[in-house]
Order: C-alpha cells, then sequence, then structure tokens
C-alpha cells in the first residue's frame, strides 16, 4: 500500500489526488492536509465572487473527495500541528501544493502607506477569506489605481465598478458588499509597465468590463498599435488587442454614477504618495526596449486614495524545504524537491497558468512518485497520522464535517446570493459541530 499526504486542498492538490487515484486505484491511501477547515483553496478565496462558474469546478473534485481512499484533513496547520518531517515519517510521498498566498512587494516608497493593499489580500478581504475578513480598506476617494496588467486586476478592477445590484447576486462576504455598495469610487486607473501587445488579460475577462451597468472602459488609441505591428501575436493577444481597440472606440462621457477605467500603458509606479494614507501614485512613462520596459525619466502623477497591487504572487516558504527566492515558489527539479518530497502546481512553477494547468501537472508529479516510491515502504500513513492527531490534541476537520459547514452557509445566503460565507475558523468549526 502506499501513502501519500497533499499539503493543500486546491486544485493542484486535488488534480494530484485525482491522479494518485487513477495511477493505483485501491492501493493507495491519500491525505489531504489544509490549515483551513474548508477546502478547494484558491477556487474559495481566489475566483471573482462574481464568477460562480467557475467555481463549479469544484464539482469535481468532490468526486475525488468522496472517494473511500481519499481523506481531506482540514484545520490542521503546518508548524502549528505537524511538521514536514512529521508528514515524511508517516506517509510515502509528501506533496506541497500550499498554491502561492503571499503578495510579490513593489518595492516602492510609500508601499506601507494606509489603503495600500496587494491583490491576495484585497481579493482575499472580499472573498471572505478569515486572514483577510478585518482587513477594512476605505472606499471614501473617488479614484484607485490598480497596479498589473492581468486578469486579478480585471477582476479586482470589476469588482470595484460593479453597482449594488450587480454585487448582490455574488458570493462575495457581507462585509465587503456594504462599504462596496457605498463606494465613492468614480474612476479606476490601471497601469502596465508594457504595452498593449504584453498584457496578460484574457479577451474573456476584458469584455466583461462592457457588460457592467456603469463601467465606462477607457483606451487611448495612441497606445494601441498599427496592424502590421501585430502580425507576430497568437490569437489570444489579437482578440485582447481587438477588445482594447473597441474601448477607444466607443468610450462615452461618464455619468455621476459611473465609473471610468482608464487603461494607462507603459506606465510604472514609481512612488506612493502621502503621509499616513495613500494619496496619489507618481508614475513614470516608460519605452519598451528590446521587449523590455525602459524608464524615459517622464513622470506624472495620479490622484488616488486607494492603491492594489496586482504584480503577482509568492508562495510561502516552509521551514526545512528549499526555496527559490527568485521565483518565490519551493526549489525543485520538475516537482520533485528531494527524495519523498515533491510539489505542484503554483508551489512548483509559480503563479502562471489557469485553473485546468494544474491538472497535467499533478498527473506528471505522480508519474514521478511512482517511479520513486514503487509499492511503497511500508509506512503508517493514516493511521499513523490519526495516532500523532490524537496525542496532540488535533482535532481536524473531515470532508463530511465540511459539508455541514457547506450546507450552513447556503442555508445562511442572504436573497440572490449562492451562500453566504463563514469568515472565522471558529464560526466554521461551530457549523461543523459532530455533537
Amino acid at each position: 500500500m502506499r501513502h501519500i499526504a497533499i499539503v493543500g486542498s486546491g486544485p493542484a492538490g486535488y488534480y494530484t489526488a485525482e491522479a494518485a487515484v487513477k495511477q493505483w486505484g485501491d492501493q493507495v491511501r491519500v491525505d489531504i492536509l489544509d490549515a483551513l477547515p474548508v477546502p478547494f483553496g484558491l477556487i474559495r478565496s481566489g475566483v471573482a465572487p462574481d464568477h460562480q462558474s467557475i467555481k463549479d469546478v469544484s464539482h469535481r473534485y468532490e468526486l475525488t473527495a468522496l472517494a473511500d481512499n481519499v481523506r481531506f484533513i482540514g484545520n490542521v496547520m503546518l508548524g502549528r500541528d505537524v511538521s514536514i518531517a512529521d508528514l515524511e515519517q508517516l506517509y510515502d510521498a509528501v506533496i506541497l501544493a500550499t498554491g502561492a498566498p503571499e503578495d510579490r512587494a513593489l518595492d516602492l516608497p510609500g508601499e506601507r502607506l494606509g489603503n495600500v493593499f496587494g491583490s491576495a489580500a484585497f481579493v482575499g478581504w472580499y472573498n471572505g477569506h478569515p486572514k483577510f475578513s478585518a482587513l477594512a480598506p476605505g472606499f471614501a476617494s473617488d479614484t484607485a489605481v490598480i497596479v498589473g496588467n492581468g486578469n486579478v486586476a480585471l477582476d479586482v478592477a470589476r469588482m470595484l465598478a460593479r453597482s449594488p445590484a450587480e454585487l448582490v447576486g455574488s458570493d462575495i462576504a457581507t462585509h465587503a458588499l456594504a462599504p462596496l455598495s457605498a463606494s465613492h469610487i468614480r474612476r479606476v486607473v490601471i497601469l502596465g509597465r508594457r504595452g498593449p501587445c504584453q498584457i496578460a488579460m484574457s479577451p474573456r475577462e476584458l469584455g466583461e468590463l462592457t457588460e457592467l451597468s456603469r463601467a465606462v472602459p477607457r483606451v487611448d488609441a495612441a497606445d494601441l498599435p498599427a496592424a502590421d505591428a501585430q502580425a507576430g501575436l497568437d490569437t489570444t493577444h489579437r482578440k485582447a488587442l481587438a477588445q482594447l481597440g473597441s474601448f477607444a472606440a466607443a468610450a462615452r462621457e461618464s455619468g455621476p454614477d459611473d465609473v471610468s477605467i482608464e487603461f494607462h500603458f507603459h506606465a510604472a509606479p514609481r512612488a506612493l504618495l502621502g503621509t499616513d494614507v495613500v494619496e496619489g501614485v507618481e508614475v513614470e512613462r516608460m519605452a519598451l526596449v528590446d521587449g523590455e520596459a525602459v524608464g524615459t525619466g517622464e513622470t506624472y502623477r495620479i490622484r488616488a486614495g486607494l492603491v492594489v497591487s496586482c504584480i503577482g504572487y509568492r508562495t510561502s516558504a516552509i521551514a526545512g524545504v528549499p526555496y527559490d527566492e527568485a521565483g518565490g515558489r519551493f526549489a525543485n527539479e520538475a516537482g520533485r524537491i528531494g527524495d519523498g518530497l515533491y510539489c505542484v502546481g503554483w508551489a512548483r512553477r509559480g503563479p502562471t497558468g489557469t485553473i485546468g494547468t494544474n491538472r497535467p501537472d499533478g498527473f506528471s508529479v505522480i508519474e514521478k512518485v511512482a517511479a520513486d516510491i514503487g509499492a511503497g515502504a511500508g509506512k503508517d500513513g493514516r493511521a499513523g497520522f490519526d495516532a500523532l492527531a490524537r496525542q496532540r490534541g488535533i482535532d481536524y476537520v473531515t470532508f463530511a464535517d465540511w459539508q455541514k459547514i457547506d450546507q450552513a452557509e447556503i442555508a445562511n445566503a442572504r436573497s440572490g446570493a449562492p451562500r453566504e460565507k463563514f469568515t472565522e475558523v471558529e464560526t466554521m468549526l461551530a457549523a461543523a459541530s459532530r455533537d
């Protein structure tokens, strides 16, 4: 019998568990550990609240989770409850699927001013992640600046631009619904240090801006490349450029309740301005030289009372696990960290790819595990973990417990919303009570 521990219950974790079951059938036991009492990671706390169809992928993970030889172990934290060394003693393979939950720093003067947030924190706040539920961003200013040219930047812009009526039907946390509904923000500026040809925004998400009742997307036509400059671009980038072109052609005057969403290309933040709370951003105009953004020395300022940085994420370091500082991920060779220790998903490759990218990644890592561990080394696995949990007083949450939490969140939903997420671990545990 092979015993596998997967740390992290997001897409990478469940795709890897699915791969393990397909590889070995009933000759494997998989334990999926998570620090929270609730599974699905990024699907729950990273996907935008208004993207409910994307969250439906969790139903696929449920099929894996309900298999007899797969077990969810929630509310168990590395470092607090167990160590990597503990897991390595109990399991033939330990696979880190912890994602990349930390924001990359801007490394700019003023980054620590009030009302400046990284996207992991800001998105976690409106998605109800317990770590960020008390964040309390302010929306008294009329202008927000978003740094970054990826889909997360679009998610944040969309949430800032949605009308109160458009927010109600999502699973946005109630603590975020009220302040966003009362927001004074009427201008959102998205900064990208390179040009339209280099954006990582999908055509679909760009197009969603046109579906919002009060959003007015704006692009300066002078920033768009000539037709001959698009010849070498792939289909996705050409479609994205076409969408940006439609913004440039169709922008209308903004009414008092509209939210203007301005795309500033070739623009890099150089300093965040203010005394205690951010009051503005100093921006340098950039030029592309051999595909790289180079500063021109010309600067301008944007008055803004909220800044959200969407420039990428980093995997959290774990004591005793080699770490690639430059890449913000675990040091690994195609998913293998060392004997019996592996990583998958963003923890392996950095924050790139879509949710679906994690599936082939998980199957690839399991192929390496299969080659390394053979039929298993007779370790204690699940039984050993349970003995350790009893010894240390670890009262972990099972998938059946999660289903109780799930049912309670759905039952508590406000009118029109799919659920009301619990934002405190204690409340989750109370809902999962096995009394």
